[in-house]
């Protein structure tokens, strides 16, 4: 980091933000990593905690941004802890700190926890900071955002409105101020949630024009209000408006994200749901303006081809969610969502797997008392709502996803867990051997899906409790990991073809293939990337990890496809592969190669986690220095 430390000996925390600026003006946020982790051990060398203080919550947002929530949770941990560590408990940093720590817990989805955590800042806030200060704006713009992934977009609008006051205040010039567009765009998404169409086009046309007046053409955050107002044309009816708009909003996004990114494939869907419509039922279009194309997309619609956790989603927000109004006094109680068995609850459903246990259907959530309390007319009511929709339905169901089996309706929490994992709950952190009962494609069953709302907080705090496993009982299982994948993978897969015994090597690349991709999602932590499923979807679960930002580990997935690609050739034998049978000529030794790649991966990613200082190319010797760090000595004799 040349030119980040002065002559004084502090820390250039400035020079160290313009050089942030310039990387991610780069639109290459991985790059971003390296940087901020580079100035944080600089800025600690120096003893400027101050300037780490700064870094941190930098951190904080970069590794949100990305996807990587152990990393910005842990970075929020170490920034609050400065804060007391500092003194400066109570003061305007520490509000700053808690709003940047309560938006990290809030995007890896411990709401309760980011709940708590805003209003601690907010309570701090109000004494330290002027009331048009834009942080105020910020704060009641995060808990909006809170409330509505609680199912609350009443209160979500409330907070909005409270922001759009601060900001409008704080404004020189409100009609070109683009946190006053963003903070429209945003009410304009919440009145859809609330049904109030009309107010929600205002808002987004409000939005578009600050856009235009303020020459905002370079940003990004546009296309939300472009998104938003195509949302209004297309369910007012307004299809060949809603189409221009989602097609500016898609130009926007691919300029800035690319084709390949979420935003164009969640905006392409939406984009040609309204072609459909509108190639059926052209409606009169809008006088066409010249606002400037860019921006975010909308949330998604349904369409024809849709997910089954899309489907799930909007069958409730049609017809759930307006089914709870019947029980006013239990509807903050209730949490909805589709989690469990099956492969819409992992996202990887197809055509292919649409004809069985698929459909219309989600899932409600109570507590003991609740449940006991209207669970019996709930589920008559659930099983009375439509069984077809969007052109999808009745649902199919086998009969293992019948009676207690069955994957869709009312549940008891408790009753619900137990169902999928033989537990109510998860085991106690101080009970960390009790973790082995339990496999990682049942914790995977347990954790998959999505949680469409949860007011009470009940449900997600007890499957957040499943992804939180105690370190001693993932390190015990990373030491049979590593220990399975030198069994097989590098001991026994050669010996075998040596001997001439393909069917040996053949199971011996199974269980070495089965045991590095557990090891993928162990390292890079349950917390932030769930559990590696059972065997049919595993390696579409590591193939997805690799894909996503700052992953630990992406390159072994290809290596592990080419191993079990080369395998049969290797093990059996095969033409263009050598002569001699199984095991002779390039097969064997590309299938070795890949072996030893995976290892080699493996060896880095334990040293710079600091789980090993072995510098061995076997993965035995790292597996007793793993298992020097389990505290629990059950767990640590495994």
């Amino acid at each position: 980091m040349d030119g980040s430390r002065p002559a004084s000996g502090t820390y250039d925390v400035q020079a160290m933000l313009h050089g942030l600026d310039r990387v991610l003006a780069e639109k290459d946020g991985p790059s971003a990593v390296p940087y901020l982790d580079d100035a944080l051990a600089e800025a600690r060398a120096l003893g400027d905690e101050g300037a780490a203080l700064t870094i941190l919550n930098e951190i904080m947002g970069l590794h949100r941004s990305l996807g990587s929530h152990e990393r910005s949770l842990q970075a929020a941990d170490d920034a609050l802890a400065l804060v007391s560590r500092l003194g400066a408990d109570g003061t305007d940093a520490h509000a700053t700190t808690l709003i940047n720590a309560a938006t990290a817990r809030r995007a890896a989805g411990d709401l309760d926890a980011a709940r708590d955590t805003y209003a601690k800042a907010l309570a701090i806030s109000h004494r330290t900071m002027p009331p048009g200060d834009r942080r105020l704006a910020a704060l009641h713009n995060n808990l909006s955002m809170l409330h509505s992934e609680a199912g609350d977009p009443s209160a979500a609008h409330d907070e909005l409105v409270k922001a759009l006051a601060i900001i409008e205040q704080a404004s020189v010039d409100p009609g070109r101020d683009i946190d006053v567009a963003g903070t429209l765009t945003n009410l304009s998404l919440v009145c859809h949630d609330l049904g109030r169409t009309d107010e929600a086009e205002a808002y987004a046309r409000r939005s578009l024009a600050i856009f235009k007046a303020g020459g905002h053409d370079d940003e990004p955050h546009l296309a939300a209000a472009l998104a938003g107002l195509a949302e209004v044309c297309f369910r007012t009816g307004r299809h060949a408006d809603a189409v221009d708009l989602y097609r500016r909003a898609l130009a926007i996004i691919d300029v800035h994200y690319g084709a390949q990114s979420d935003q164009h494939a969640v905006t392409a869907e939406n984009l040609a749901e309204a072609e459909k419509a509108a190639a059926a039922e052209p409606g009169p279009r809008l006088e066409r303006d010249d606002t400037p194309t860019e921006a975010l997309p909308a949330p998604a619609r349904t369409a024809p081809a849709m997910s089954g956790l899309a489907l799930a989603r909007a069958y409730w927000e049609e017809h759930g969610r307006p089914m709870l109004d019947r029980y006013p006094e239990h509807r903050g109680r209730i949490a909805a969502g589709l989690v469990g068995h099956g492969s819409e609850c992992y996202g990887f459903d197809d055509e292919l797997s649409r004809d069985h246990d698929f459909g219309p259907g989600f899932c409600l959530w109570l507590n003991e008392a609740d449940h006991a309390a209207i669970g019996r007319q709930l589920q008559a009511d659930y099983e009375a709502l439509p069984d077809t929709f969007l052109g999808h339905g009745p649902r199919v169901t086998t009969t293992r996803a019948r009676g207690e089996g069955r994957r869709t309706g009312v549940f008891e929490i408790a009753d619900f867990f137990q169902g999928l994992t033989g537990l109510p709950s998860a085991p106690p952190a101080d009970q960390p051997h009790l973790w082995v009962t339990l496999d990682e494609a049942t914790l995977a069953a347990a954790t998959n899906g999505e949680v469409f709302a949860d007011p009470y907080g009940a449900f997600s705090s007890v499957r957040g409790g499943f992804l939180r496993m105690p370190d001693d009982a993932r390190l015990a299982r990373i030491g049979q990991r590593l220990g399975m994948i030198a069994q097989a993978g590098q001991y026994n897969v050669p010996r075998m073809l040596a001997r001439g015994d393909g069917e040996a090597a053949w199971l011996a690349v199974s269980e070495f293939v089965k045991a590095a991709a557990s090891l993928v999602f162990l390292l890079n932590r349950p917390t932030a990337v769930g559990y590696l499923p059972y065997y049919k979807w595993q390696s579409a679960a590591l193939r997805e990890l690799a894909k996503r930002p700052v992953s630990r580990l992406p390159g072994v997935y290809s290596q592990l496809a080419d191993a079990q690609r080369l395998a049969s050739a290797a093990c059996f034998g095969g033409a263009g592969f050598g002569e001699g049978g199984a095991g002779a000529g390039p097969a064997q030794r590309g299938l070795q190669a890949a072996i030893d790649d995976v290892c080699t991966q493996v060896v880095t990613e334990l040293r710079l986690q600091r789980l090993s200082t072995s510098e061995s190319t076997f993965l035995e010797a790292h597996r007793d220095e793993v298992r020097a760090r389990i505290g629990d000595p059950w767990l640590r004799a495994l």
